[in-house]
């Protein structure tokens, strides 16, 4: 296993054990970086209008589409990094 990719899910589990949490946008900021470093490019349909939580998501991996695997996982364990206390 890669050093990036111990250091990322290293990054994972340490989220989870932030003190506070952070905002709503922080936490799709983290979902899609974690998507699109661990999935790729965002996959399927864009959920309807009446899923808003599904769609906020889909949205924020979207923006990230064409950003490489090991771009996107450096960048959840910078921002994770900065969020410790």
């Amino acid at each position: 296993m890669s050093k990036l990719k111990t250091q990322f899910e290293t990054a994972v589990a340490d989220s989870k054990q932030l003190s506070e949490r952070p905002s709503n946008a922080t936490l799709l900021q983290l979902y899609a970086l974690y998507k699109q470093g661990s999935e790729g490019d965002v996959q399927g349909s864009r959920p309807g209008f009446t899923d808003m939580v599904g769609r906020a998501k889909y949205d924020a991996w979207a923006k990230l589409k064409g950003t490489v695997g090991d771009d996107a996982m450096q960048q959840y364990i910078d921002l994770v990094e900065s969020l410790k206390d």
